[in-house]
């Protein structure tokens, strides 16, 4: 069973600290926070990825925070599904 989830419609503002915080305040052992960055910009793409404790009850967690309301935002929090591999390569022009 997977400890992670998705955490969408972060505020750019936000930093994993913040979002560590707010899910320890509730209740849940964070073990950690990713909040994703731009390839090309560095900045923040508006949503994270957090890890709880072995044992978590990542449903509850769930039920518990989505819709909360985060540095003005609210917070839309849903399973971690598992990264797919990506085809193809490098791009290449179509003429």
């Amino acid at each position: 069973m997977s400890t992670k989830v998705f955490v969408g419609n972060l505020p750019i503002s936000a930093t994993e600290e913040y979002l560590r915080e707010f899910f320890e305040e509730s209740g849940y052992a964070v073990t950690e926070v990713m909040i994703v960055l731009g390839r090309e910009t560095n900045r923040p793409r508006g949503f994270a990825f957090v890890t709880f404790a072995e044992g978590t009850d990542v449903q509850k967690v769930i039920e518990s925070t989505n819709g909360q309301s985060f540095m003005g935002s609210k917070l839309a929090v849903n399973p971690a599904k598992p990264l797919e591999e990506r085809k193809g390569g490098p791009f290449k022009p179509a003429f």
